[in-house]
């Protein structure tokens, strides 16, 4: 496991470089989401999917329906994170910061963000925010997430990505990631995420800003992942900043 997991860290950073970054900032832009397809391969996506049977990679687990964030589990993961998945964090932060800078111009928010990601780590943890946020969920059937944000603290980083580990229609049925979008004074409008196996998803944390008739204003986004119809669905959460 090990192995593999070191074996594909090493072209990461190229294979997140090659990504069409201008076209996943308008989908952000644009909708409060976007997808990179295929970025993991199977056995990649197999290889994180078993790390969740295994205690010593995680901090914490969260049964949802005991504090009702819906029905399932999700485990987060301990410093150090598994290779692949620190790889992810630390190469794809350097291509949200700038998008998240622009974001927060627009919406009059001071915080800027530094280019790397350990030294956004470090803010965070000078705050107190010492615990690392990447979880592994697992869902069976009837199990749902309610609609929520990923908050933690103080320093919250406005984009998150996530990396759907299971095989639509192989592994599961239903289970379908979920957006919603609240603007001021206007019903909510909800987006559904269609995903394959290895397909990663970026989208907005908390809010995002919207271009109006009269300038530019927030909106409050959240997400989820409606009931599992069937089998068992795996999906890794990455998460840029961490927790109290």
């Amino acid at each position: 496991m090990k192995v593999l997991e070191r074996a594909t860290t090493e072209d990461m950073e190229a294979r997140i470089g090659a990504l069409d970054w201008a076209a996943l900032e308008s989908q952000l832009n644009d909708y409060g989401c976007a997808v990179a397809p295929a970025l993991l391969s199977r056995d990649e996506c197999e290889t994180l999917a078993a790390l969740y049977d295994r205690d010593d990679v995680f901090r914490s687990r969260v049964v949802m329906e005991r504090h009702g964030f819906g029905r399932g589990e999700y485990k987060y993961f301990a410093y150090p994170l598994p290779d692949l998945l620190d790889e992810v964090r630390r190469a794809v932060y350097p291509r949200l910061a700038p998008l998240a800078n622009r974001w927060n111009e627009v919406m009059h928010i001071e915080t800027r963000y530094p280019r790397e990601h350990a030294a956004f780590v470090e803010r965070c943890h000078r705050a107190g925010q010492t615990r690392p946020t990447p979880l592994l969920l697992r869902y069976v059937p009837g199990d749902f997430n309610c609609l929520h944000q990923d908050l933690y603290g103080e320093h919250v980083f406005p984009i998150q990505m996530a990396i759907l580990l299971s095989a639509p229609g192989r592994d599961f049925t239903g289970g379908e990631f979920v957006m919603t979008e609240q603007r001021p004074r206007m019903q909510s409008r909800a987006e559904v995420v269609p995903l394959s196996q290895g397909d990663a998803v970026f989208f907005a944390v908390h809010h995002r800003p919207v271009q109006g008739t009269r300038g530019p204003y927030r909106v409050n986004m959240k997400h989820g992942v409606s009931r599992l119809r069937s089998g068992r669905r795996h999906m890794l959460g990455v998460i840029f900043h961490d927790a109290k």
